[in-house]
């Protein structure tokens, strides 16, 4: 299916849930009770407008690597030194070192020597298994992403805290107090993969190693990365958004992230609490703030209308416009917490100033022939980091428990 199809199936598809759920309510309120079969139906498109919102941003995100060259069959060609390195790489990942001698790999940024027995991923590679990660992973998408050179990130946050004031002419100025500057330290982590293949396959010129390399290693890193970046604990992984210590909005302290109390989950039905945690933002963090939920929580919150009867969530029906929420995008990551009683399934934030994503500079791979024969193992690392950096920027929306 198209991009352009699958928008105007997303429309079609809204206009019928808006329909069909028009009728459950008008039901219920003559009724007190809906046809089991009408709830149903609406069910049944809720879980086809989710899968067609899938579709579209899958769709959107081939477009855009096609458009930059990221994409076989999209973009220019490569220059000479990437296709030499390329080719080189995918000769050590057979095995045949020989053939990587007329190559001067040592001249480029990225080097195949590695005095411990690996071997670090030619720029190509490694920019394809980032690509992956940043179209799978939304908080990739969303946070700032830095490479650093070292294990530590750190950087300085000003509090405020210095004062001002009016004062005469001749009046006594007051000495002012200073800014309070608190210190962020972000260290990075180590991630693992472990893809084999057989020799066999190996040899077979068909295959290319790069491209499967990318893939492989680059679903698994985003599944890890993914998981982390919600609810690491921050011991051997990046720290999550979930993970750390939650606050009433009205109590808000650094260092902790301020939640709005919602109803009970079976009485999750109104607008308010969404519009309280919206304005628990701060204005200057809200251009450029979100939705973040899963699709189980948007599949609730699609039912959600205003006092006027209008719906409160909007399918994007245009290419690259994301679907909004209170006129806000809504992004969607299956990490987080359904609806449930204690859990927050719903963050609103402006995630490039609240979350900072690092990574160490070069993704390592060491080819293992030996250890699980016939197969070649080929052990891949890299070293990721993650953690708040801007509290103020972040809040939640905690379900009671009763």
């Amino acid at each position: 299916m198209e991009l352009k199809e699958t928008i105007e199936s997303i429309g079609r598809a809204f206009e019928q849930f808006k329909a069909e759920n028009d009728a459950r309510l008008k039901e219920i309120e003559k009724k007190g009770h809906t046809d089991p079969l009408l709830a149903e139906k609406v069910e049944k498109i809720n879980a086809d407008l989710t899968a067609l919102g899938d579709l579209k941003r899958q769709l959107e995100a081939i477009e855009t690597a096609v458009a930059r060259g990221q994409f076989p069959g999209g973009g220019t060609a490569k220059d000479k030194e990437v296709i030499a390195r390329a080719k080189a790489f995918t000769h050590l990942m057979r095995g045949n070192i020989d053939s990587v001698k007329d190559v001067d790999i040592q001249a480029s940024a990225s080097t195949l020597s590695d005095p411990d027995g690996g071997f670090t991923v030619p720029e190509e590679v490694d920019t394809a298994i980032d690509r992956v990660q940043g179209t799978l992973s939304a908080m990739r998408r969303l946070a700032t992403v830095r490479a650093i050179s070292t294990d530590t990130y750190k950087k300085l946050v000003n509090q405020g805290g210095a004062t001002s004031g009016w004062v005469a002419e001749k009046g006594t100025r007051a000495e002012t107090d200073t800014p309070t500057l608190k210190e962020i330290a972000i260290n990075t982590k180590e991630l693992y993969a472990m893809p084999a293949a057989t020799q066999i396959l190996l040899d077979d010129s068909r295959v290319d190693i790069g491209a499967w390399l990318a893939e492989e290693v680059g679903i698994e890193f985003n599944e890890e990365e993914g998981d982390a970046f919600i609810s690491g604990n921050g011991v051997e992984k990046p720290k999550g958004i979930a993970a750390y210590s939650m606050i009433p909005n009205a109590n808000y302290a650094w260092g902790k992230v301020g939640y709005i109390a919602s109803a009970h989950s079976s009485q999750l039905n109104n607008m308010d609490k969404l519009i309280d945690l919206q304005h628990a933002l701060k204005t200057s963090y809200r251009n450029g703030a979100c939705w973040l939920m899963n699709d189980a929580t948007c599949g609730v919150i699609r039912k959600f209308k205003d006092g006027e009867g209008n719906y409160l969530w909007r399918p994007g029906l245009v290419e690259d416009k994301p679907d909004t929420l209170l006129g806000k995008p809504v992004e969607y990551d299956d990490n987080l917490d359904d609806i449930g009683a204690q859990k927050y399934p719903i963050f609103y934030a402006n995630f490039k100033r609240a979350y900072l994503i690092i990574d160490r500079l070069g993704t390592r791979v060491l080819r293992d022939p030996y250890t699980s024969k016939p197969y070649v193992l080929f052990y891949t690392t890299k070293r990721v980091g993650g953690g708040i950096v801007m509290y103020e920027a972040i809040k939640a929306l905690k379900i009671a428990a009763s």
